[in-house]
């Protein structure tokens, strides 16, 4: 078994890989800052789980941070899974040097400490944000990068910076692109989890913009495993991949979908759309099933009946607060 880093480990996604690793007999690290984004008691839930789940310790650290991460990324450490970051479109428009800081220079950080500790392997997080502006769908690792809000630029120097620790200094890197990722303890500012929370109190949904907007939601198993793939071969080091589900579907069927689910009656108000929001996302995962035999297995009928189901049952305990505004 091995020794695993996972920076953002008390959030959504890391916080599913770290709990999947320790359960598979690895000893893991939790790096997370628990930053209020959003409510930090949801990530010590998080943090919780995985425990629970095998062997795992959890450290309150920083990426920006690089003694920080040199003091925990040490020789001991054989595989990192860099998942921190800080997410969210908006956040990025308002402020775009805290992404910056913590997207980009914290992901030269871990990759500096990786290197220094001879770490065998560093999968770093990425976005289809980095995608941007639409040139054709699906989108192809060769889509030209065209961001279109300062997270899809912080998103898109990251993967560079990964992809020269490989080239120029030998660190074995791979970025994911992941494609919306949902799913059990995801975010709390995420579509998919403000609509079920309103609808199941047939509370008003707001859409931005005429909700024709499509988007490849990807469910957290799928993220998961094509994550752990990657401790089995080398065939995708130093590459960049896409990790989504390989369908879209309007935020209007989105929510049609779940009111049926929940049998809401929850009425929809439109507003104008957001600046740096993109208009379309699709993966093409031709390459991640050669690479890593990637193939998603639950379509987004089934996740969102899965998600409901888990937040029905836990709804009382999320004490989901609004991040902002």
């Amino acid at each position: 078994m091995s020794k695993i880093v996972v920076t953002g480990g008390a959030g959504f996604i890391g916080s599913h890989i770290a709990e999947k690793l320790a359960k598979d007999g690895h000893e893991i690290v939790m790096i997370d800052n628990l930053d209020n984004y959003y409510t930090p008691e949801l990530k010590k839930q998080n943090i919780e789980i995985v425990q629970k789940s095998g062997d795992a310790i959890f450290v309150n650290a920083d990426v920006t941070d690089l003694n920080k991460m040199k003091e925990i990324i040490d020789s001991t450490v054989d595989y990192v899974f860099h998942e921190a970051a800080q997410a969210g479109i908006q956040i990025s428009v308002e402020d775009p040097f805290k992404p910056n800081n913590v997207n980009v220079t914290g992901t030269l950080n871990v990759l500096k400490a990786s290197l220094d500790a001879g770490v065998k392997k560093l999968i770093n997080a990425s976005s289809s944000s980095v995608y941007g502006k639409v040139k054709y769908l699906p989108f192809d690792e060769q889509h030209p990068n065209q961001p279109v809000s300062p997270y899809g630029v912080s998103k898109l120097a990251a993967e560079h910076y990964c992809r020269l620790f490989y080239e120029v200094y030998g660190l074995p890197t791979i970025s994911l692109r992941y494609f919306t990722v949902y799913g059990p303890r995801m975010r709390p500012d995420l579509a998919i989890s403000i609509f079920t929370q309103k609808m199941l109190h047939n509370e008003f949904i707001t859409i931005f913009g005429d909700g024709e907007k499509t988007r490849d939601f990807t469910y957290i198993d799928d993220i998961v495993k094509a994550n752990l793939e990657l401790l089995e071969t080398s065939d995708a080091d130093g590459r960049i991949m896409n990790v989504g589900n390989g369908n879209r579907i309007s935020m209007n069927d989105l929510s049609t979908n779940l009111k049926l689910i929940i049998g809401a009656s929850s009425e929809i108000s439109y507003v104008n759309a957001q600046k740096g929001d993109a208009e379309h996302t699709l993966a093409n995962i031709e390459l991640a099933k050669e690479l890593i035999g990637y193939k998603p297995s639950v379509g987004i009928e089934e996740g969102l009946q899965r998600f409901v189901e888990w937040y029905r049952k836990f709804e009382n305990s999320l004490r989901i607060q609004k991040t902002r505004g």
